[in-house]
């Protein structure tokens, strides 16, 4: 049975997955990971679709990128643990970065990491940033492990389950996909400036009460 035809992007790709086959699929989305521009979540669809023709094994895809997915964030996770806190500290008052604000955002990381770590992966430029996000804030490394590896878990299930079911519909379906990602992705951002209201009025209603 022949792989069905890729649409778009995932077309472009499939040279590579059929000349380096798995290899492809853990290599590309793994340097994604930690910030190398890399279509880590159209390699992974196309190996599904592969998988669903018996071109290639669902279980080894799955299995594969989601040890990419995770390794990958913790790279990111040492550079930002490393080198990033140093960097901005030194020069973010360059772009208006001061410690206060930094501090801020330190601790609304801290409390809000974890979902924010889950669901980045599904976001194109927070799932290459959120690894190094995290250790730039110092989140607890197996904190930020457990919800790394869950957000690796959902993302390849999800992608790796369309592709591998979609067969010839892979089309309309990447087509609707791509169109409500948007809506998905403005709902995120409502959510997490929902949050940063909260915490400032429940601020403001602590200073009121000492005051």
């Amino acid at each position: 049975m022949s792989a069905p035809p890729l649409p778009g992007v995932l077309g472009d790709i499939a040279p590579i997955l059929e000349h380096w086959g798995y290899w492809a699929v853990g290599g590309l989305i793994f340097v994604e990971d930690f910030g190398v521009p890399s279509p880590g979540e159209t390699i992974l669809i196309a190996a599904a679709l592969y998988a669903g023709a018996g071109q290639l094994n669902i279980v080894a895809v799955i299995a594969i990128g989601i040890v990419a997915a995770i390794l990958g964030d913790n790279v990111g996770y040492l550079i930002g643990r490393t080198g990033g806190h140093a960097l901005v500290q030194r020069y973010g008052k360059y772009i208006f970065l001061t410690p206060e604000r930094y501090e801020k955002a330190e601790k609304f990381f801290t409390r809000h990491g974890g979902k924010i770590v889950t669901v980045a992966r599904f976001f194109e430029g927070l799932r290459q940033a959120n690894g190094i996000i995290a250790g730039t804030t110092q989140m607890p490394w197996l904190r930020f492990l457990a919800f790394n590896a869950l957000g690796a878990a959902l993302w390849v299930g999800l992608w790796a389950g369309v592709g591998y079911a979609a067969g010839n519909h892979i089309t309309a379906i990447y087509t609707q996909i791509n169109r409500y990602s948007t809506y998905v992705l403005a709902a995120v951002g409502v959510l997490v400036v929902a949050l940063v209201v909260r915490t400032v009025l429940r601020r403001r209603q602590a200073r009121k009460s000492s005051a």
